[in-house]
């Protein structure tokens, strides 16, 4: 056994039901022994002669060993461009007013005359914003190119100067699954929607910052570090990234393990075999979205949107009943492309509606192609009703929750756009846990922080920014909440053989808390401090620096 490194102090290991252990022996970035400081240190001893050669890491009084943090559906390789100096953060979370958002807007435009791009557009949350029209944009971009991405990535809103400079006219084709918009005449009307409008539309910056992608990809990672997310899923993967990973990993920047899911389109195959890649970069999956988000009125649901000023803002017609990307045949074609090759499959889905369109294109594929192991990932599913987590678990179907949006939107989704019956049990973590599925937190790249400890908090609580309780569902427990950010989400991403837990064989991928979870109420939690994030025992990230 060569040098290793003995991690002394609470440790919460994940591996059982509030399991704890006093040490944890690292070498060459696996976990070999857990037990007592005495039992550690002996077993180093044993297996080093003297033990001269470990290091000891003693973690500070009150503070806590965990998991390093998963999170399961991000998007690493696309937030490093958006929240890069490529893009004009303009977050709710960042310009809370309407006037704030128009003054970036405007600055941007002086600042970046050969194009201005920005990220956050949020009529619900920045109130008084209206979606704004092609000849607005025009107005105020002129001949400089101005797009902006809707805070849920699922619309943009572009000038001409932009449709000319990504080569889109009123002729260009709809992209599988996505949509050009257009105005009674036939003309673009400066909207695009869905992933292969929104990243054509976006593509002039893309291209200009994949050149420094290496170096925004470890920059972003960072932040992840810095919140003790170690393992992170990219959920928007094209593999003509890959040189960029290739980079940074040769650079250092890796400081994340990346789990790859290669988006669809209709007639494509997958550009890697099944599991290709290591410990530290793998492809394991397939994402397709089924439906749109709540936020821009394209979910598909078996309920009105209401009639309300919210609606209005975000150009939602009194009681639409949304849309979805692709109808059954369509998404036959899709898992049929795919599945049979071995890969999981993830799909993006928000309406109930929706939610029966994948369920039965799902159990129709798993009839033709019978799997015991598929973990197929149903994402976000904020409008998923009880008796369909219980038909996804009798299919063997997990879901990942964007829990979030409980904290952010759910004032929003009450009061604005489906009231308290529909709005209210909006991602019920707790329907799913007791349906039987093993499930996720996450925050879904740039849409909301990467925050798991509010994550979790927020599934505990279901309370709003603004202290409203959210009705019609219950919370989970603080060890459901746990598991959803360790375990269970490496377990979705098929790497708990690996990650999510702290047992021998394990690489050793840590957060170090400045206090116990299990010790702080629910409202307390988010406050705790990572002091430290390790990744295969090596520390990338310190609140020291």
């Amino acid at each position: 056994m060569g040098d290793g490194v003995v991690f002394v102090g609470d440790v919460v290991t994940v591996d059982a039901v509030g399991a704890r252990a006093g040490a944890v022996l690292v070498v060459d970035g696996r976990i070999v022994s857990v037990g007592s400081e005495a039992e550690v240190r002996a077993f180093a001893e044993a297996h080093a002669g003297t033990g001269a050669g470990v290091r000891v890491v003693r973690v500070p009084a009150g503070a806590v060993v965990m998991p390093g943090f998963v999170e399961a559906h991000g998007h690493p390789s696309d937030s490093a461009v958006v929240l890069s100096r490529f893009m004009v953060d303009i977050r709710p979370v960042t310009v809370e007013t309407a006037e704030g958002v128009w003054a970036a807007i405007r600055q941007g435009v002086a600042e970046r005359p050969e194009g201005a791009y920005f990220n956050g557009w949020d009529g619900l949350l920045q109130k008084g914003l209206e979606d704004p029209a092609i000849e607005l944009l025009d107005e105020v971009g002129g001949s400089t190119p101005v797009v902006i991405l809707n805070n849920s990535g699922h619309v943009a809103y572009f000038n001409s100067a932009a449709a000319a400079q990504a080569g889109v006219t009123k002729e260009t084709p709809d992209p599988p699954g996505a949509r050009w918009g257009k105005d009674a005449r036939g003309e673009l009307d400066g909207k695009a929607y869905e992933t292969g409008a929104v990243f054509t539309i976006v593509g002039p910056t893309l291209q200009t910052a994949e050149k420094e992608l290496p170096e925004l990809l470890g920059r972003y990672l960072q932040s992840l570090n810095a919140v003790g997310i170690t393992t992170v899923g990219d959920m928007s993967w094209d593999d003509r990234k890959r040189p960029a990973i290739d980079a940074a990993r040769a650079s250092g920047g890796m400081t994340a393990r990346l789990r790859l899911y290669e988006m669809s389109a209709p007639g494509a195959s997958a550009s890697v075999e099944v599991n290709a890649g290591d410990e530290l970069v793998r492809q394991v999956g397939v994402k397709t979205w089924a439906d749109g988000s709540p936020w821009v009125g394209n979910i598909l649901i078996s309920f009105p949107y209401l009639d309300s000023a919210g609606t209005r803002s975000i150009g939602v017609e009194p009681g639409s009943h949304g849309s979805a990307n692709y109808d059954r045949g369509q998404l036959d074609a899709i898992v049929e492309q795919y599945f049979p090759e071995g890969w999981q499959l993830a799909c993006h889905v928000h309406g109930d509606r929706a939610v029966d369109l994948v369920l039965d294109t799902w159990e129709a594929l798993l009839e033709r192609h019978p799997r015991t192991d598929h973990r197929l990932r149903m994402e976000h599913v904020g409008a998923m009703t009880p008796e369909q987590f219980e038909r996804a678990a009798r299919l063997g179907v997990t879901a990942s929750l964007l829990i979030d949006h409980v904290y952010y939107w759910g004032d929003v989704l009450v009061d604005d756009l489906f009231g308290a019956e529909h709005g209210g049990p909006w991602a019920n973590a707790r329907a799913a846990l007791d349906a039987g599925l093993r499930i996720s937190f996450h925050n879904d790249g740039t849409v909301t922080p990467a925050e798991p400890l509010r994550n979790m908090a927020v599934a505990m609580t279901r309370t709003t920014r603004e202290g409203r309780r959210m009705p019609g569902a219950e919370g989970v427990t603080i060890d459901e909440a746990v598991r959803a950010q360790t375990i269970d989400a490496a377990w979705q991403l098929f790497s708990d053989h690996e990650v999510g837990s702290i047992e021998v064989g394990k690489l050793a991928d840590f957060v170090v808390l400045s206090g116990d979870p299990y010790e702080v109420t629910p409202e307390e939690l988010p406050s705790l401090r990572v002091l430290e994030t390790y990744l295969g025992g090596e520390r990338v990230w310190s609140a020291g620096g």
